[in-house]
């Protein structure tokens, strides 16, 4: 083949445009987030602390598995937000409710249980709902901003103990909230269509609180959205007419439908704060999906008993309104210590209400590669905007 000056010339220019294409990309699309900070909201699924050191601790077997005591945690080890610290090279969050022993330099976790994304209408101790909603813990945030700098510039232990101003722009905010407002109108006595009217103003919280922490400085998001609501014994118990419509596992098909529209809008509303946020990298993580296929497929996975509590009493499902987790109930006379099974590491659901530390684990490994996660990007890169990927 015979080879003229110019088509030299033009190939010679492919070529170099080609590798400038190639070294021009944003190098930082490519490399791993440093992230040197996570502040944290929502509920028990995350609370590592807030709610117990405003109330009271849950008791033993809670925190048995890793912790060996109290740890402030609603499971038997860790719970996700653990996972995530740990993934990203951070020591575990210290409750920003917790006044002992805590330490911010590296983020702060303002969940708590029993925690809403709007108001509810019943607060504890009056009612069954966390005074420390959505919009509390953000009021929480931008004081504990603006406080830490200023005990900063104390010196001494204040510095150690708060973290660095650019952290609050570097750092990762993480959210997994709404479960507990759809209970809430279960036990409202709400029909289906009635909780799923309340979701557009539980979404709207959540989109107004993402939008409150960007002004704040947050710059990268990892938004949860919520569970198999019917998979879980505690709503299986208290609605028995539900849950006997129940599909191929034995969860409670219209709950289950009601976690999936919700599902549905919080991910809309995460598409749009990203046409609202340019400059954030947000992302939406599907933990429905994994948890569903954990309780689908529990042999596949090396689980037992996938809707059944390791720790609670009676019944089908090893759960029972009069008696929880960690409380000592009299059966006929004789007091009986509702205990933990004897193997939490192959069961899903711990009390009922919440995962056990092995389906935490389970579930964070799979969103934590991307897998799970829209746009699909693990969550060691989860500063980098879609547009820069």
């Amino acid at each position: 083949m015979d080879f003229s000056p110019v088509s030299l010339c033009c190939s010679f220019l492919v070529v170099l445009l080609s590798c400038y294409a190639a070294i021009s990309k944003p190098v930082v699309a490519s490399e791993d987030c440093e992230f040197p900070a996570i502040f944290n909201f929502g509920d028990s699924n995350s609370d590592t602390g807030g709610f117990p050191a405003a109330f009271f601790q849950p008791p033993l077997p809670y925190g048995q598995t890793f912790f060996h005591r109290q740890s402030g945690r609603y499971t038997d080890g860790r719970v996700m937000i653990d996972f995530i610290a740990n993934n990203v090279g951070l020591p575990f969050l210290s409750a920003y409710l917790d006044s002992v022993g805590s330490n911010f330099s590296h983020g702060v976790n303002f969940a708590t249980a029993a925690a809403t994304a709007t108001l509810p209408g019943f607060i504890y101790p009056g009612g069954g709902f966390s005074p420390f909603y959505l919009s509390i813990q953000l009021d929480q945030f931008s004081q504990f901003k603006n406080r830490s700098q200023i005990a900063r510039g104390r010196g001494g232990v204040y510095e150690e103990l708060m973290p660095e101003e650019e952290y609050f722009e570097e750092g990762l905010y993480t959210i997994d909230i709404g479960h507990n407002d759809l209970a809430e109108g279960l036990y409202s006595n709400m029909s289906v269509e009635q909780v799923n009217a309340t979701v557009p103003d539980i979404i709207r919280n959540i989109s107004a609180h993402v939008k409150g922490l960007y002004n704040l400085g947050g710059r990268s998001f990892w938004i949860h959205n919520t569970d198999p609501m019917g998979c879980l014994p505690y709503l299986l118990v208290s609605f028995p007419d539900v849950a006997a419509q129940s599909d191929s596992i034995g969860c409670a098909k219209l709950f289950n439908q009601i976690s999936q529209h919700f599902n549905s809008k919080l991910k809309e509303a995460v598409i749009q704060l990203r046409k609202d946020l340019p400059s954030a990298a947000i992302t939406y993580v599907d933990v429905y999906s994994v948890k569903y296929e954990l309780l689908s497929h529990p042999d596949k996975y090396g689980f037992e008993h996938p809707l059944v509590a390791c720790c609670g009493y009676g019944g089908k499902y090893n759960y029972s309104n009069t008696g929880i987790c960690g409380e000592t109930i009299k059966v006929n006379g004789t007091d009986i210590f509702i205990g933990a099974c004897d193997r939490p590491s192959v069961r899903a659901i711990w009390d009922g209400i919440h995962y056990t530390e092995a389906a935490n684990k389970f579930v964070f490994d799979r969103i934590s590669s991307g897998a799970f996660t829209d746009p699909p990007v693990s969550l060691k890169m989860a500063c980098h905007r879609e547009d820069s990927r």
